[in-house]
This record gives structure tokens, C-alpha cells and sequence, in this order.
């Protein structure tokens, strides 16, 4: 146990240390060249922790390891329930029900392309090829936070999907602007998209919420439905986390029971409940009982508690545990990186022409 007499001094000395390099990763995430790429503290987070893994780990105390891997398990869990404070149910209908399905359609369809890759075509385990995929196909390094505990995976497979979501998300976060304004503002026909259109399709493709929010900026004269519409379908993707780790902690349970019969096993059916509570603070959020000032409090203190779970998941990372692996996470990624860009692009325009 963690806070056992044995362990208390030790596990609150790692958090208080994971919380250090917290502090430090959002200092340095708001500094002007780094806030402009969008990289948020989460990323920053994860790449001092993995630094500090590889490097420095071995001139701290051993007992600190306990909070360590408590910021990367609990207080990550915590975390992942008040992010629903982010969103409410009238965000995701204001923006109709086209950007409800393209987030749905990319969702799905991308998780399963990733997974199915991963395993079958490029020979990745299954916990990395889930991660990678949750993290391309949901809301990036915060869908691979929120999928990791359900799997109970390591946390340096975790840090693979992480490190893909900041690659192939920061080259979407500069190429998109680049598509609009020289292949599809001006196009004609099927390749030109209105600006609702290409917020629908910027919210319904790229990874990070901070990418999302940063390409209709990036746009000269592009107007505020862009980056309205962008960032409610980015958010309406968000929320699928939630029924998308119930599903998967029912699939992993039913997999499990199946290979248990075989074995004359019995395995219980395991259900990510702070999914469960994530909907429910979400929708608590939706009666808007608490003041805006004090949601905006809240969801900067939920950022904090995010980071320091990142921050520990990068520390319990280490570069030995990746022998083997190879470039099959990179070549998954790619894949799916180009069905969310063209794919994406072809969903998009089908459902606005449908609905």
C-alpha cells in the first residue's frame, strides 16, 4: 500500500517531486516559442519525465518510486473524471448532428484500422497497439492516459503512444492550415470545403484539443465559426472516451471470460468506472450550477493533476524497455495519420452533403 506507514513518507516525497516537475513543464509550456506550437503541458510533462528516467533516476531515493507510480495511476484516474468539466451536452448539440457523426465515424474507424494494424500487419502487442490507437483516433495523449489504467499495461507503452500523438499531431497542426489556404479555400467542386466544413473536419481529425484549437488561428481572415465549430467536435470526441473505454473494458472482460473457460478460469467483469463518472461530471457540467469562473479554476487545476500524471509516466519510462520494437508504432501511426487526413477529408464532405 502506498500511504502504509512503511511507504507514506516515501510516497509523498514522489509526489511532491512528480509535482515539482509539474510545475516546471507548465512554466515552460506558456513561454511564447512553445505555447505558439501548441504543445501542451501534458507533452512537455511526459518528455521531462522521460529525460529524468533515462538519465537521473538513479541519484534519487528508491521509496519515492511509490509516488511515483501513484501519480501515474490514481491521481491520473482522478484527473480524467473532472475533465468532463471541459464539456457539456449542449456544446455537442450546438454543433449538429454532422460533427456528431464524423467524430463518430473517424473514432471508430481509426481505433480499429490502429488496433487491427498494430497487431496483425506490424506485430506490436496488444496494449501498444490499443494506446497508439486510442491516442490517433480519441483526443490524444489524454485518451492514452485515460485508456492505460484500463488495460493495466506498462508505462513505457503508454509513452510509445505518446510520443506518436506529439508526432504525427504537431505535423497535422502545421499542415492543415497549409491545405486550406492553398488546396481548399479557393478549390472548386469536391476538394473545396466551406469554413464550418473544414472545422468540422480540423475537430474530427487531428489528435491534441491544443492542436485543434491552433490551426483555425494559424488561417489569416479565417472566420470564428472555423475555430468554433472546430473545437465543439474536438470536445464532442472527447466525450466518446468515456462509452469507448466502457466498451473496451467489456470487450478485454469478455475476452478474458472466454479464455478462462478454456482454462476452467472465472474472470470478473471489470468496468472503467471513472469513464462512467467522467459522463456524469459532464453532464453536471451541462446544468451549469457552478460559476463559469470557478469551471475555469477547476479545469486549471484538472490541467495540473493531468501533467503530473504524465510527468509520472514518463519517469517510470525507460528507452531499454523499447528493444524490439522497432519502427512498427511509427509505421501504424503513419497509416492512420493518412486515413485521418484523407479519409477524414472524404467523411466529412459525404456527411455535410448527406444531412
Amino acid at each position: 500500500m502506498p500511504f502504509s506507514p512503511q511507504k507514506r513518507s516515501g510516497t509523498l516525497n514522489g509526489i511532491l517531486f512528480v509535482a515539482i516537475f509539474s510545475a516546471a513543464a507548465t512554466y515552460i509550456a506558456d513561454m511564447g516559442a512553445i505555447k505558439a506550437l501548441g504543445l501542451s503541458p501534458l507533452v512537455i510533462g511526459i518528455v521531462m519525465g522521460i529525460f529524468y528516467a533515462n538519465t537521473l533516476h538513479n541519484k534519487f531515493p528508491a521509496a519515492w518510486e511509490s509516488g511515483i507510480t501513484f501519480s501515474a495511476k490514481k491521481i491520473l484516474r482522478f484527473a480524467i473524471v473532472f475533465y468532463g468539466f471541459r464539456i457539456t451536452f449542449q456544446e455537442i448539440g450546438a454543433v449538429g448532428l454532422e460533427g456528431f457523426l464524423v467524430s463518430l465515424i473517424m473514432l471508430s474507424t481509426t481505433f480499429m484500422l490502429g488496433t487491427w494494424m498494430g497487431q496483425k500487419i506490424f506485430g506490436m502487442d496488444r496494449d501498444t497497439s490499443i494506446l497508439n490507437a486510442s491516442g490517433a483516433s480519441v483526443c490524444g495523449a489524454a485518451a492514452v492516459l485515460a485508456t492505460e489504467p484500463v488495460l493495466k499495461s506498462e508505462e513505457h507503452k503508454a509513452a510509445i503512444a505518446v510520443s506518436m500523438v506529439v508526432l504525427f499531431g504537431t505535423i497535422s497542426m502545421f499542415l492543415y492550415p497549409v491545405l486550406y489556404t492553398m488546396f481548399i479555400e479557393n478549390a472548386s467542386g469536391f476538394l473545396h470545403m466551406n469554413p464550418k466544413e473544414f472545422g468540422i473536419y480540423t475537430g474530427g481529425t487531428i489528435h491534441e484539443v491544443a492542436q485543434v484549437v491552433a490551426v483555425p488561428f494559424s488561417i489569416p481572415g479565417a472566420p470564428q465559426e472555423m475555430a468554433d465549430d472546430a473545437i465543439i467536435v474536438k470536445m464532442t470526441r472527447v466525450i466518446m472516451i468515456a462509452p469507448m473505454l466502457i466498451i473496451l473494458g467489456i470487450y478485454l472482460s469478455l475476452s478474458a471470460r472466454k479464455k478462462g473457460s478454456k482454462t476452467g478460469g472465472t474472470v470478473q467483469l471489470v468496468i472503467p468506472w471513472f469513464a462512467v463518472y467522467f459522463i456524469g461530471v459532464a453532464g453536471f457540467n451541462s446544468l451549469h450550477l457552478i460559476p463559469a469562473n470557478a469551471v475555469e479554476m477547476i479545469n486549471e487545476i484538472d490541467t495540473f493533476l493531468l501533467t503530473m500524471a504524465m510527468t509520472a509516466l514518463g519517469m517510470g519510462t525507460r528507452f531499454s524497455k523499447f528493444k524490439g520494437l522497432g519502427l512498427a508504432p511509427v509505421y501504424t501511426s503513419a497509416i492512420m495519420f493518412v486515413w485521418l487526413v484523407v479519409g477524414g477529408f472524404v467523411v466529412t464532405k459525404a456527411v455535410c452533403a448527406a444531412l
